[in-house]
């Protein structure tokens, strides 16, 4: 991945973790530059909250993994003075009141600013003395959000964090995380399954499928890298012939994936675009394992 760092905020060295028979991950190795919003993206059950939850010291791993420079099993305590996480609503005790939220934030995590947590939630129709059964699932992510906000970390990672609401929330939260959180000093790693609402906001995507890496990109690389190629009936047999990995119809014409392929081969046969994230998305989970490009 391109960095805007000497020293990389996360480095992954053959990451392996089981359940029984089950390969969570299966020789996971990446990296994550400094300033950088990097998508991590799977189906239900690829591996990604077993790597965000190594990568946060919360289980056991085979591999190398630094995170900030810091072994997240031995040093996590540490590390936790320069890492947020944001899990699903759920894991706020319905009893607690949002006052009491900040009062445990201020108390455990030294770069805190509750005056900071305090003017945001004072532009939401959150209130101090609400419980957190008494807030909706939306208001619930905002408190998080307020918190989050208002500690000055260097890695922030979230594990589908719009999970469960609506469009207007969804879009809230990035915006508000981009023009009131990011900058060139922060770094985001995140995983949500609404890929088409994030991948304008990201500057790098990891594909992950089965507990193995499938694709590692800067998105500013993948133009140069894939085409998707969309071609009239009488084109299909040619274009076949150019090996793409994936293929699907749309609308009675065919649309076809290629990786590294020169555009001199694809143009004269259809319409040539680069495949949107979601698309591409799509491409590497339903194509054949051992298909052309099934490895980054």
């Amino acid at each position: 991945m391109t960095s805007t760092s000497d020293t990389p905020v996360i480095v992954a060295q053959d990451l392996a973790k089981s359940y029984g028979k089950l390969h969570a991950l299966d020789g996971v190795s990446f990296k994550v530059g400094a300033g950088r919003i990097v998508g991590l993206i799977g189906p239900n059950g690829a591996g990604k909250t077993t790597a965000l939850k190594a990568i946060l010291g919360l289980t056991p791993y085979d591999g190398r993994l630094s995170v900030l420079g810091h072994d997240p099993t031995r040093e996590r305590d540490t590390l936790m003075h320069d890492v947020c996480f944001i899990a699903d609503v759920a894991v706020l005790p319905k009893w607690l009141r949002v006052s009491q939220a900040l009062d445990y934030v201020a108390g455990v995590h030294p770069r805190f600013d509750r005056t900071r947590a305090e003017g945001f939630l004072a532009t939401t129709d959150i209130r101090m003395k609400s419980r957190v059964r008494e807030l909706s699932k939306g208001m619930v992510t905002q408190l998080h959000l307020a918190l989050i906000l208002a500690i000055d970390a260097r890695l922030l990672v979230l594990d589908e964090p719009t999970l469960g609401l609506d469009l207007l929330y969804r879009r809230q939260f990035y915006d508000t995380l981009l023009n009131d959180y990011f900058d060139k000093d922060r770094t985001i790693v995140l995983t949500t399954h609404q890929v088409e609402e994030i991948e304008n906001l990201l500057t790098d995507v990891i594909f992950i499928r089965h507990g193995r890496i499938v694709l590692d990109s800067a998105v500013e690389d993948l133009g140069g890298r894939y085409q998707q190629l969309v071609c009239a009936p009488d084109q299909v047999e040619r274009a076949r012939a150019l090996n793409p990995f994936y293929s699907r119809e749309i609308f009675g014409r065919v649309a076809l994936f290629y990786e590294g392929r020169p555009e001199a081969d694809l143009a004269p046969l259809g319409e040539l675009r680069t495949p949107t994230i979601a698309d591409l998305f799509v491409a590497k989970m339903q194509m054949a394992p051992g298909a052309q490009g099934a490895t980054p």
